[in-house]
């Protein structure tokens, strides 16, 4: 892989033995197994992985129990014709018992492949929410990759700082020289002491910014944003990515993906809504129990049992036309995911012209940068040699130094811009992590 090494002194390391040292594939890590919003995602798949089931379509038979046991005290008042003459019965709280039981199975036989849409728009859902859940990595992994160098470019501009802060301390010192044998007054002291305390204010200041990054991180890492962990890396961009390529990849970005399978969700919704406007064919069978009992009256007892078979048609004739309507809408949706891909489609093709822009504008100044980064260390050590000799002033001493800190900030910046545009774009390829 061929890797552009930004600032030099980015690369020197400065490992602390009380706080453990957080590398990019630890942040990575650690991001993949406790952010939540990758959670989130992988609980929504599982979810769709669970309902991807015949059952849950209506495929499958359903079997179903009851059974139920009455006693009640009832009077009887009967008259009963017979041939000897109407024989009457009479009884006052008498017992009575009903007992009845049934199980019963049935199963769809036809509805219009209503069964057969379902089922497959369940798969399609679980496709979408593994290209859900991969575009929440990927996007998760971009993120926490932008706040790891961001952190690295603010403990960059620290070490730049502490640069600046030596050359001011070696410019005092000059000054104290030269005026112990009357060759500086007291003004070049005065300046020299107040451009030192300015870079030590800056420094501090720094170190809240880089402190409060590092917090960021760590949040987004789901962890405690107070734990102590020192990032000593440096910012290193990748130079072969290729805009043709990353705009071939993108047919194969997560996002895009999933809005390819929302339009076959769409499609698959039609034919279930364009199903229930046919008959319904099931085939019913079981087997019934049912006695009952009675203590007096005409039937003392009565008892029934056995097994029975049949078929049911449903067939729907009219509903106020709330099927079609519910048809046509199903359509429309279609027609609104296929349009929503499109936009999606123009948009990350459009990030991925302006991003690659930026990536490949950043790289062109870099070199230039690295060459003006090193001219200005080189133009600090001249002028303060021409210094000492007393063949420059304070204010060019100051004008040096001033240029060696523009350069290293812009270095560092224009190195932080680049790989954030690599990283994004590498988001839009699905590479991320690979």
């Amino acid at each position: 892989m061929k890797r552009y090494f930004g600032v030099a002194f980015i690369l020197i390391a400065t490992a602390s033995a009380a706080q453990p040292n957080l590398t990019l594939t630890d942040a990575i890590n650690l991001a993949l197994k406790n952010n939540y919003d990758i959670q989130i995602a992988k609980s929504n798949a599982d979810i769709n992985t669970i309902n991807n089931d015949y059952g849950v379509a209506g495929g499958l038979p359903s079997v179903t129990g009851t059974a139920s046991d009455q006693e009640s005290v009832v009077n009887i008042n009967q008259k009963i014709n017979s041939s000897s003459g109407i024989n009457e019965i009479s009884r006052n709280g008498a017992s009575s018992n009903a007992l009845n039981a049934n199980v019963s199975g049935s199963i769809l036989l036809y509805n219009g492949l209503h069964v057969v849409a379902t089922k497959k728009r369940l798969e399609e859902l679980e496709k979408q929410s593994q290209q859900q859940l991969t575009a929440q990595i990927q996007t998760t992994i971009a993120s926490v990759s932008v706040k790891y160098f961001d952190v690295v470019r603010q403990t960059s501009y620290l070490k730049a700082l502490q640069f600046s802060i030596n050359l001011s301390k070696k410019q005092l010192e000059l000054v104290q020289v030269k005026q112990s044998v009357g060759m500086a007054n007291n003004a070049d002291l005065f300046q020299s002491q107040i451009d030192l305390n300015a870079r030590l204010q800056d420094y501090k200041a720094q170190e809240l910014i880089a402190s409060q990054a590092k917090s960021d991180l760590l949040t987004l890492l789901s962890a405690n944003p107070d734990s102590s962990v020192t990032i000593n890396d440096s910012i290193w961009v990748e130079k072969s990515l290729k805009l043709d390529e990353v705009l071939n990849a993108i047919n194969t970005n997560s996002y895009l993906m999933a809005a390819d399978e929302q339009i076959k969700i769409n499609e698959l919704i039609e034919k279930e809504t364009a199903a229930l406007r046919y008959p319904s064919l099931r085939f019913n069978t079981g087997i019934n129990f049912g006695r009952t009992e009675s203590a007096a009256g005409q039937t003392l007892l009565n008892q029934s049992y056995g097994p029975f078979a049949g078929l049911s048609v449903t067939v729907p004739i009219y509903n106020g036309g709330i099927y079609k309507k519910q048809q046509q809408i199903a359509s429309v949706n279609t027609k609104i995911a296929k349009t929503q891909k499109q936009s999606l489609l123009l948009n990350l093709q459009n990030d991925a012209v302006k991003t690659f822009q930026a990536y490949n504008n950043n790289l062109s100044q870099l070199n230039t940068q690295q060459n003006t980064y090193q001219i200005a260390l080189q133009l600090v050590d001249l002028t303060q040699q021409r210094y000492q000799l007393a063949q420059a002033t304070i204010l060019e001493l100051r004008e040096a130094q001033k240029s060696y800190e523009d350069a290293a900030y812009r270095l560092i910046n224009l190195s932080y811009a680049a790989k954030a545009a690599e990283i994004e774009l590498k988001r839009l390829e699905n590479k991320l992590g690979l």
